[in-house]
């Protein structure tokens, strides 16, 4: 049987955390990628580049991967009732349940992160503890059958480790090999731990007003669920 590993579409979704994951889980042998989202409309992403659903959240199989991808859309999905539905069903059966960047902020409001350990990109990371998780500053962080990515590039470390969970690790370092994943950046400013104070505070000014829209939400996800019934 093919493993089947969805991906969540959705408006504005960052092309770089869907597309590295994507890239190197499909190198697997036996492995049947698909692009989940509510209709089978194209969607345009944060940066433009239009991607196509190829399957619904009412046909959709059991899975036995879920990846929610970050991206500048991630807001609305927090409260789409939908979405956070069809996530929570396929997290009862999948084997693993897994996030890239601030698609972990999507897990939380689905009540997938409560009292586990998990990751997101670092500017959001305050955004994690609302939802009952434990933030963790690390690239990858995993916790049972949960695994969460960091920023954007962080996707290809998280897709190398799951595919070590799925295929073993020396058939993930051929994919690694496979794809020259060798990373020497230019500048060592890829962490607010080791980029110029100068830089850092330029992140956060341009983060400010995503980072405050999106605690706001958060606030109400977390007030209604917290909110005593009727």
């Amino acid at each position: 049987m093919a493993l089947k590993i969805g991906f969540l579409l959705f408006p504005k979704v960052q092309p770089l955390d869907l597309c590295g994951p994507y890239d190197t889980l499909a190198a697997m042998p036996d492995t049947e990628l698909r692009l989940v989202w509510k209709t089978r409309e194209p969607v345009m992403s944060a940066t433009g580049m239009q991607l196509a659903p190829d399957t619904v959240f009412d046909d959709c199989p059991p899975l036995d991967v879920i990846c929610v991808p970050g991206g500048a859309g991630v807001g609305p999905l927090l409260e789409d009732d939908t979405t956070l539905a069809f996530l929570r069903r396929q997290a009862r059966d999948v084997r693993y349940v897994t996030s890239v960047c601030t698609g972990s902020l999507v897990l939380g409001a689905a009540g997938l992160l409560r009292g586990r350990r998990a990751t997101t990109h670092w500017a959001f990371h305050t955004l994690l503890e609302p939802f009952g998780a434990t933030a963790v500053k690390e690239r990858v962080v995993r916790d049972g059958n949960l695994i969460t990515g960091g920023g954007i590039t962080a996707g290809i470390d998280f897709a190398l480790t799951l595919a070590a969970e799925l295929i073993g690790a020396e058939a993930a370092q051929a994919l690694q090999l496979q794809l020259e994943y060798a990373p020497a950046p230019p500048f060592d400013a890829g962490r607010p731990e080791t980029a110029p104070q100068a830089v850092v505070e330029r992140v956060r000014a341009q983060t400010a007003a995503t980072l405050a829209q999106r605690k706001r939400i958060v606030e109400r996800v977390v007030g209604r669920r917290e909110a005593p019934s009727a």
